[in-house]
């Protein structure tokens, strides 16, 4: 038999986060007897840590929004990317004999080439 029970790594979480949740709520009582040492009235003074507290949370969505944004961008590029053709061996491309095909204003008529797949005029 065991000597000393293990705690798991979720009893452990579980334990850490309730620390985390009773810190803060001693946090909050404790700024909320300050401002009513101040002189504030009760009523006011959870009015004003409420109003902190949606304010902070709507910061942090605000901000998960946006990096949420920017993830969905980077998938969608690098998805994009994937896809794209650029190094892929042409058969019949000799050195740089078709360099001018890689060009934004490449049209097959413009030059003597094979039809190109990519412009198929269908007639």
């Amino acid at each position: 038999m065991k000597t000393a029970a293990q705690t798991t790594f979720a009893e452990r979480l579980g334990r850490m986060l309730g620390r985390a949740w009773r810190r803060c709520a001693h946090l909050d009582r404790r700024a909320q007897g300050w401002l009513l040492a101040r002189g504030w009235a009760p009523g006011a003074a959870k009015a004003t840590l409420l109003a902190a507290k949606l304010v902070a949370f709507g910061l942090l969505l605000y901000a998960a929004f946006w990096l949420a944004l920017l993830v969905a961008f980077s998938v969608v590029a690098a998805w994009a990317a994937r896809g794209s053709a650029y190094d892929e061996y042409e058969e019949g491309e000799i050195g740089d004999q078709a360099d001018h095909k890689r060009s934004v204003f490449y049209d097959p008529i413009n030059y003597n080439d094979d039809p190109d797949p990519r412009f198929d005029d269908e007639r």
